[in-house]
């Protein structure tokens, strides 16, 4: 009975170790940490998606080794992923880098990235609904040769 009950309890434990990791990226490996931006884009609310989004493809932008890009990505919450886009964001600025020159500050640059993603889920709309009356229409051609 001693031992189901340790271990029960350490069943226990490495559940909640293993459950306290759950909004953080798993950087072991590049598709650990694609997966685990996936899953946590999907659980922040609407409004910080795209911010989360962009700073951590900012961050990949900036950091073309995979080892360096997943130390630094390794364990950070989405709101650390944010700060550190942001400030990869105001050293390019500063830099001069030249597609952040159309933008005045990092605030523009999110509001625009929303902009087109509301754009792009319109027009995917439109199509779907275009796909669906195309699939309902019952007209026949009717000058097929009679055979």
């Amino acid at each position: 009975m001693k031992k189901i009950s340790i271990l029960l309890i350490i069943f226990g434990c490495t559940t909640l170790i293993a459950c306290g990791k759950g909004q953080e990226i798993n950087g072991h490996t590049t598709n650990t940490a694609y997966r685990s931006v996936k899953a946590l884009k999907n659980r922040l609310p609407p409004d910080s998606r795209i911010e989360f989004e962009v700073s951590f493809w900012t961050i990949r932008d900036a950091n073309k080794n995979d080892k360096e890009f997943l130390d630094i990505v390794d364990g950070k919450k989405p709101e650390e992923i944010i700060e550190l886009g942001k400030g990869i964001y105001q050293q390019r600025k500063a830099a001069g880098f030249k597609d952040y020159e159309q933008y005045s500050s990092w605030e523009e640059m999110i509001a625009k990235f929303n902009q087109e993603r509301i754009d792009q889920d319109n027009r995917k709309s439109t199509i779907k609904e275009d796909a669906k009356d195309k699939a309902n229409d019952v007209l026949y051609n009717l000058s097929s040769p009679n055979k």
